[in-house]
């Protein structure tokens, strides 16, 4: 993966780009450019993203962006066909006691998740308190004529 980063900073340098610009140009943060520069692919989260990354950043360069995603597939065959395959087996028996097995590419976040369905019935419940609040206040003045009394002074 250094050798793919290496050829596309030279390429950068090569046609007086800073790595701020081609952040901004690709919508991509520079520390994604760096990353991908630097070969560190344990930066991105996912293999696929680093991939059209990777792919854009070439093109963008001018360079050959199918060659150079050739030469990712390569580095990632060597990587994943590093793990053993017993590992792999047991990984789909049990995912919890198989870590080492888990490609870098693909592992999970340990921050904090919160589910979609907690998310989605606090919203119900917001939505639901809120119209309770403005249905109470509307009933306190009801501007009927029925609840209007004149008074006559003759």
């Amino acid at each position: 993966m250094k050798n793919i980063g290496l050829k596309l900073k030279e390429k950068r340098e090569e046609n007086g780009l800073s790595i701020e610009e081609v952040a901004e140009d690709l919508k991509m943060r520079p520390s994604q450019i760096s990353g991908i520069e630097e070969g560190k692919t344990e930066d991105f989260k996912d293999v696929f993203y680093l991939k059209y990354f990777i792919r854009d950043y070439a093109k963008y360069l001018g360079l050959d962006s199918e060659r150079i995603l050739d030469e990712f597939n390569e580095y990632l065959f060597d990587i994943t066909s590093k793990i053993p395959v017993d590992l792999i087996e047991k990984a789909k028996k049990d995912k919890k006691e198989t870590k080492d097995a888990i490609s870098p590419y693909t592992k999970e976040n340990s921050k904090f998740k919160v589910p979609k369905l907690v998310i989605l019935l606090l919203i119900i419940i917001v939505l639901v308190v809120a119209g309770y609040f403005i249905i109470s206040s509307y009933k306190g003045n009801d501007f009927s004529d029925n609840n209007i009394t004149y008074s006559i002074r003759r």
